[in-house]
This record gives C-alpha cells, structure tokens and sequence, in this order.
C-alpha cells in the first residue's frame, strides 16, 4: 500500500500545493496553523472539492474518479452524517454501497458500534445524537467500509476527556491492526503520539516540513513549528 500525492488547489484566494507520499502501515499527521490548508489538504485526496496534479493511491490515479469510488474513507470536522439515515444505516451505507448484503453490512456495522461504545444508539436518527455521539458514529461509518486510505480531520475533537480517551485507543487499535494507510489532521500532542508515525508541517499551503515525530520534535524546520514543539514541551 502507497500513497504518492502532488496536488494543487484553489479555494478563493488560497492557494494549496502540495507534494508527499505515505507507505503502508503509516499514519501521517498533518500539522500546521488555522487557515494553513489541511483541511483542503484531505478534501482534495477524497475528491470533494477540485484539485490538478496526481493522487496515486495502491498504484491507481485516482484523478477523475468519483469520491465514491476513490475506496477513501473520511471522518469530517463535522460529521456529514446522512440525517434521514438511523445510525446504523449510515455505518451500513459503505459496506452497501461496495456491493455487500444488506444483511451482511447491517451485522458489520453493529459490530463497528460496539466496538466504539455506542451499540446503543443504532436506532436513533443522526439529527438524535450529541456531537460526541455523532464524532463516534463518523468514525465507525468510516472504517466500517474497509477504505485504502483513511482521512481523519480532527476526529476526536468533539468527544470529552475520558471518552476521547478512550476512543483514540480504540482507533490507534484498529489503525495499527489494519496496516493501512492514514492520514490525521489535529492539534492534539495526544492524537499524534497515540496515531501518528510521521509528520508533515503545512504552513500557508506549502508543506515546510516532512519526517518522523522525533525529527520534527528534535530540529523543527520553522518559527511555527519551534512553537508548535516548545507548546508541546509544556503540556
């Protein structure tokens, strides 16, 4: 598994080019201030908004392929649950959208919601839930699909301490169980040792720094990431 990316994007006045790649069984997080382009950063990997240059995801370009079909699996900032979906209908929807048994997908998304402590709220309507519930039901809808590549934009942000806590161990199970490929957008010091083998430093579109957490940490590259790593230093 491999992910080699080369994108440029627009948004406005803003400006997003970008070049990476990330290998199996590593998760990449990506760091950098508001407004440096992370968000668009995972929005034009998973074809949602309109980016040139090339993502080759498993040897397979995924520019012009549908973000249905891009087999990428993205947990947004703000959930985008189906809101005329129960919550087990949405964690179904990937596995049926790839073509699995109705009954086959509603079982694997049952097994997702147990596994992320909320089995409970499987009949509930996605409009029901607290942003805590709905972060953890993104999250399951997402992985429940077996992507090649999962996007995650700060994706415990919305939990408490103690169930962030708990999630983030969770997830750091299934993603090192799953060997995939994973990129994390967040600016938790706890998410990145917990998730995260390397780091990429997005700083106004441009990435200013790439390499492992320990060499970010070690010799950080600029005035941002010198901030980033002493604020780091006094958590």
């Amino acid at each position: 598994m491999s992910l080699d990316a080369a994108l440029h994007a627009v948004r406005g006045t803003f400006e997003l080019d970008a070049q990476f790649a990330v290998t199996e069984g590593r998760t990449l997080a990506v760091l950098g201030p508001n407004g440096a382009g992370k968000s668009t950063l995972l929005a034009a990997l998973a074809g949602v908004i309109e980016a040139s240059g090339s993502v080759c995801l498993n040897g397979r370009e995924l520019a012009g392929v549908p973000t249905e079909r891009r087999r990428i699996g993205y947990v947004f900032q703000d959930f985008l649950l189906f809101p005329h979906l129960t919550v087990l209908e949405n964690v179904a929807f990937g596995p049926r959208s790839l073509g699995m048994p109705r009954a086959a997908a509603r079982d694997l998304a049952e097994q997702w919601l147990a596994r992320l402590g909320i089995a409970e709220l499987a009949p509930r309507r996605a409009t029901q839930l607290s942003g805590g519930q709905a972060q953890r039901v993104a999250l399951a809808r997402a992985v429940a699909a077996g992507p090649d590549l999962l996007l995650l934009d700060e994706p415990l942000a919305a939990l408490d301490v103690e169930v962030r806590a708990e999630v983030r161990e969770e997830l750091a199970r299934h993603i090192q169980d799953w060997g995939g490929l994973t990129i994390l957008v967040t600016h938790s010091f706890d998410d990145v040792t917990a998730l995260a083998d390397d780091v990429l430093v997005l700083e106004r579109g441009r990435v200013t720094q790439r390499g492992s957490l320990r060499e970010v940490i070690q010799s950080p590259a600029t005035s941002y990431a010198r901030r980033l790593v002493a604020g780091w230093a006094e958590d």
